[in-house]
């Protein structure tokens, strides 16, 4: 499923992030926050936007927001670059639908093999008895 583009309907937080930089971690807010609205969104239908806040109910805070952060690139930009492909990879594995089950029977070929298993077995077990 093709995803429409999320970009008009994300926001972003940024914060200072831990990590490699030296002085540069103490000053620049690196880490970047995604933040997008699922039951607000007017780009899924409503099937779709049951599906995405079933799917992605664990990862939701209680107002409905996706959140995801991204701090593990020196810069602000590489870091909002990949928390917006997160975000995005998130999404779309929430709309596959899965394969409806086709129910099938097992082949009388399968069906014979099981009972004679059954029956080599119980033929074993038989012989192990001590008549009295």
């Amino acid at each position: 499923m093709q995803i429409p583009d999320l970009e008009p309907e994300l926001s972003y937080r940024t914060a200072r992030s831990g990590g490699k930089g030296g002085q540069n971690v103490n000053k620049v807010e690196t880490m970047v926050e995604v933040l997008w609205h699922v039951p607000g969104t007017a780009l899924f239908n409503e099937e779709d936007k049951q599906r995405l806040l079933h799917k992605l109910a664990t990862k939701l805070n209680k107002d409905g927001i996706l959140a995801v952060r991204s701090s593990e690139a020196r810069s602000q930009l590489e870091n909002k670059t990949e928390a917006r492909r997160k975000l995005i990879e998130l999404v779309a594995k929430a709309l596959i639908r899965p394969k409806p089950r086709k129910p099938t029977k097992p082949s009388k070929g399968a069906v014979q093999r099981r009972l004679d298993s059954k029956k080599r077995e119980s033929e074993r077990k038989a012989t192990r008895r001590r008549d009295w």
